[in-house]
């Protein structure tokens, strides 16, 4: 690792002195953890970060989530694209049930949500997310019988993490600006292609992913992805698969549908083809993610339904979405 450039680099995208001495120190600790097996900080397998962040967890250390954004910034600088695939791997909606401990209490009371997590270790960040689902599993079991179905899915719905909204708050200038709800959604698609090109020339990922042709052609032949089409006053959506490459070559139903699926609390079940264990109500967590974004676009909660998704059965997730009233003048 060169040392100066990094940190020059770190300085560069206003991360404070002090932050980035931090993360170097964090990324001494795995170069050193790495030195036993004769590799450097350049050359990390596939594998070797999940074990150096479950050695930490193991030992009580409460540094996983400053070595991984560490190492994101160190990915991008060395541009070593895959330590970031995987990094998000590990990180991709950890704190997803800490969220929802959190809010059965706040709604429900701590008696309820001790019942709900009784004998049940949350996972840490850092440890494999394929130990997730059995978690998963046991939480929506004792939700569905404590609470019933539409309950746990209200808890769901707000969605269990949290999702940025300045980018649909501008979209929103864009739909208003246009007054074609059709219009946008094939800017917005558009778009997407568009910045899937430019990853491809630059050689860099869209979210956890390489861009190649196949990707690119997937994402002008669908056109539900981002954002989605009109159907009549809603609009459907599919989520553009976590993983579309890996999807369309893999030799199984059930792989392509694992690399369909971001949650990391449910993605492991459908590898080993269990998912028929995990409630598909989990998912509304999942079309909720989306909901934030036409809750902001419309300026006002939409009407939501989760159609099918990876853990259904399908090969897609889809969701539809409500156009409310006030914008019907913008169907043409």
């Amino acid at each position: 690792m060169d040392k100066a450039a990094f940190q020059a680099y770190l300085l560069d995208k206003n991360i404070d002195e002090k932050q980035a001495r931090a993360f170097i120190g964090r990324l001494h600790e795995l170069q050193d953890f790495l030195k036993a097996d004769k590799i450097d900080l350049d050359s990390i397998p596939v594998g070797k970060i999940l074990e150096y962040t479950e050695a930490l967890v193991s030992n009580n250390n409460d540094a996983v989530l400053e070595l991984l954004r560490a190492l994101i910034h160190y990915g991008n600088f060395a541009q070593k694209y895959d330590y970031i695939a995987e990094i998000l791997d590990i990180a991709e909606a950890y704190n997803a049930m800490d969220n929802l401990y959190d809010r059965v209490a706040e709604q429900y009371g701590e008696q309820v949500r001790d019942e709900i997590f009784a004998c049940i270790q949350l996972p840490p960040l850092g440890v494999d997310p394929e130990t997730k689902p059995a978690v998963t599993k046991v939480v929506m079991q004792r939700l569905e019988q404590h609470l019933g179905e539409e309950e746990t899915i209200a808890l769901l719905a707000p969605c269990l993490h949290g999702r940025p909204i300045e980018p649909a708050q501008k979209d929103r200038e864009l739909l208003l600006q246009l007054g074609d709800i059709d219009k946008f959604l094939k800017v917005k698609h558009q778009e997407l292609v568009d910045r899937l090109r430019q990853h491809q020339k630059d050689g860099t990922l869209e979210y956890a992913q390489y861009v190649d042709d196949d990707v690119i052609a997937y994402a002008e032949n669908t056109p539900t992805i981002s954002p989605g089409i009109r159907d009549g006053t809603q609009i459907i959506n599919t989520k553009i698969p976590y993983q579309i490459k890996a999807m369309l070559t893999a030799d199984n139903e059930a792989m392509k549908r694992y690399y369909v699926c971001y949650c990391p609390w449910v993605r492991g079940a459908i590898k080993n083809s269990i998912e028929h264990e995990i409630s598909a109500n989990f998912c509304h967590c999942s079309a909720g993610f989306t909901k934030k974004y036409w809750d902001v676009i419309f300026d006002q909660p939409v009407t939501m339904e989760l159609i099918e998704t990876a853990l259904t059965g399908a090969l897609h997730c889809k969701f539809g979405f409500e156009i409310p009233k006030k914008y019907h003048t913008f169907i043409r």
